[in-house]
């Protein structure tokens, strides 16, 4: 399956839908051409472990995806966000909740939830020149 390259690609991805499970969160969205076969990205943020921890993870996410590539639907760029649980789960069963995952993804983000993280309340302080 083709990969994911630029930054500007796998934000593009970002702004879908997206489904998330205990080892992974999959985000899903149209590819700019509809033709086009499934491409997918993967990342693994540094608060997961060192690099050695995020290699491992990756290359395990690699290889799932290479089983479950059957799911995935044409003209769809994924980006795999691999989490910790992704280095002790079950290989199969991995691969079988990537495979949902690729089949039944929302390409397009649900407005009900808004992903942003609540904004922390203003301080009760007052301003150091106010009287």
């Amino acid at each position: 399956m083709p990969t994911l390259k630029t930054r500007a690609e796998f934000l593009a991805t970002a702004k879908g839908g997206r489904s998330a499970r205990r080892a992974f969160v999959l985000q899903a969205a149209p590819a700019p051409q509809a033709d086009a076969a499934p491409r997918m990205g993967y990342t693994v943020t540094k608060k997961t472990g060192n690099a050695v921890e995020r290699n491992r993870i990756r290359r395990r996410f690699r290889e799932a995806v290479r089983a479950a590539a059957a799911n995935a639907r044409p003209g769809v760029d994924y980006v795999l966000i691999g989490r910790r649980a992704g280095l002790s789960m079950d290989f199969d069963t991995l691969v079988r909740e990537i495979g949902q995952c690729l089949a039944k993804a929302p390409l397009t983000a649900d407005p009900t939830q808004d992903r942003r993280r609540k904004s922390r309340t203003p301080s009760k302080t007052p301003a150091k020149n106010q009287r």
